[in-house]
Formats: C-alpha cells, structure tokens, sequence
C-alpha cells in the first residue's frame, strides 16, 4: 500500500513540497518564537522526519534564519512572497510543517497545546469567538 502523500505551498505559488506518510504530532505552539515568526497567537505545527519530506519546486527560493541561542528552532521562509515554510530542526532530526501551508488534508487534527503558560495575553480560546461564514455584517 502506497503511503499518503500531502502537499503544500506558499503564498505565491513558486515554492512546493511534499511529505509522505504519517506525521509524528500535530500541535500548537505559543511560545514567543513561534509568535513572532506567524504573526499569530500560535504556530501550528505537524512534525515529521526528514526522510518523509521533499521539496517539489523552488528549493532555491527558500530562505533560512536560525536563532543562534536555540537548540531547536529556526524558520524558513518564501524569499518572494515570506510566506512560512517548512524547516528542518537545528538538531536535523524533525522537519516542522506550518499547517497553513498544506494544500492537501493531513488526515490528522491537534492533539495538544505546547508553551501554553506563553500564550499572547490577548488570546481567547476560538471555540469562545464568534463565527461567520465570510466578512462579519456591519449593523
């Protein structure tokens, strides 16, 4: 039986890759790197080994930043479009996947929240927010 193959993309559309296989976690991140780097309350994050992963087109357009204190942590990025990328821990041993850049559905929901006692102060669990289908109806 072949293994499911899942695929993304970035913003722009010139950079796309491809992983193959079950993923080790799908989770939440909130501590203040992972912040920082989506612009977001959390990262969310599917992790999987690097012999699953491939990039399919562009592998030159992607750009890297490591933070030298962190042992695990980096981010890639679209050098046209700066959308977020998969990225290769320091260690090598896990490739993050930003779920926002799936094109396909990993089979595969959240299982927990990590750096929770991090999250933004600002942030509200979602399922307390309103819900609309498109932009919100001005009164």
């Amino acid at each position: 039986m072949d293994k499911k193959q899942v695929k993304g993309s970035c913003l722009c559309g010139d950079v796309s890759y491809q992983y193959s296989g079950d993923a080790m976690v799908f989770q939440y991140c909130h501590c203040s790197r992972c912040r920082k780097f989506t612009g977001s309350a959390h990262a969310s994050n599917i992790i999987i080994s690097p012999e699953q992963f491939q990039w399919i087109t562009s592998e030159e357009m992607v750009g890297r930043y490591e933070l030298p204190e962190t042992k695990h942590f980096a981010t890639s990025f679209c050098k046209k479009c700066g959308s977020s990328l998969p990225w290769k821990t320091q260690s090598g041993k896990a490739v993050i996947i930003p779920a926002g850049t799936l094109d396909d559905d990993p089979d595969i929901k959240p299982t927990h929240n990590i750096f929770y006692t991090n999250k933004a102060p600002w942030y509200e669990e979602v399922g307390c927010l309103n819900k609309f289908e498109a932009f919100p109806v001005k009164d």
